[in-house]
């Protein structure tokens, strides 16, 4: 093991080319989605797949990690910001922008072997896990969000599921449902940009790159294949939803085993 990676020899002695060989997509380079680049980039994975459409505003320097008031000035792409923030930390790392919408990357995604989601919508979430799932790829998802209770005082909570294939998924958790979906298409370009700051999103997304090194290194017996952890970021708490071993006991039957490969994009490339 080479003396980058020996501080981190116990996740298992063929843990620096296990991770050399990965690839791994993320999607949504704000809040979220930079930390995780920047961890990824940090623990050795060998490729990563970036997307997002979106350029640096002065809005996101409350939380976009590698950022600068320059690429504000400069109006520079997130992903080649999470290009250049890979690069600094790994020299070697593979990174391929996709400067888009994800989906008109989609070919990229297909190769990895996890995605991390880290987009604002619902409508997002479930077309990212349903690419994921038809193309039987682990599929990370985080959110936040900040409730206005009223007398200028707020809470805030947010959520880290692991969507695998033949496991349960973010329907079974009651994360997405029509009603979400409905009242999201409703309100289309009228909600505005949600609250974010940067400690929940760093909280959230370590422990999404926390389940990505337990899924691909031997370090941990513990995981099981499934995981559905929630944030209580009142008291800084984060801990496995009470429903996750209810909804690991159920079957799924929002995805059907055979239905994988090329269908989902015939219609919308």
């Amino acid at each position: 093991m080479s003396d980058r990676h020996s501080r981190q020899s116990f996740l298992g002695a063929d843990s620096e080319e296990i991770l050399r060989d990965l690839q791994g997509g993320v999607v949504g380079l704000g809040g979220g989605g930079s930390h995780i680049v920047q961890q990824l980039a940090h623990i050795g994975i060998g490729t990563l797949i970036v997307a997002d459409p979106d350029h640096v505003e002065d809005s996101n320097l409350n939380r976009l990690i590698g950022a600068t008031a320059t690429d504000v000035e400069d109006g520079t792409l997130k992903t080649l910001v999470a290009e250049r923030l890979a690069r600094a930390i790994n020299p070697k790392i593979s990174v391929t922008a996709v400067s888009d919408r994800w989906q008109e990357g989609h070919m990229h995604l297909r190769g990895c072997q996890c995605i991390f989601g880290c987009v604002d919508s619902w409508s997002e979430r479930e077309q990212l896990e349903r690419f994921a799932r038809r193309f039987l790829i682990p599929y990370i998802d985080i959110g936040m969000d900040v409730h206005d209770l009223g007398d200028r005082e707020f809470t805030i909570s947010g959520q880290v599921f692991l969507s695998m294939p033949g496991q349960p998924c973010m329907r079974c958790a009651g994360i997405l449902t029509d009603d979400l979906l409905a009242e999201e298409a409703r309100r289309y370009g009228a909600a505005g940009g949600k609250p974010q700051v940067i400690w929940p999103n760093g909280i959230l997304a370590s422990a999404a790159v926390g389940l990505f090194m337990q899924l691909f290194t031997p370090w941990h017996s513990s995981h099981q294949g499934f995981a559905y952890l929630e944030y209580d970021g009142d008291n800084q708490v984060l801990q496995p939803s009470p429903l996750a071993e209810i909804i690991r006991k159920k079957t799924c039957d929002h995805f059907i085993s055979d239905e994988v490969g090329d269908p989902l994009f015939e219609d919308n490339p």
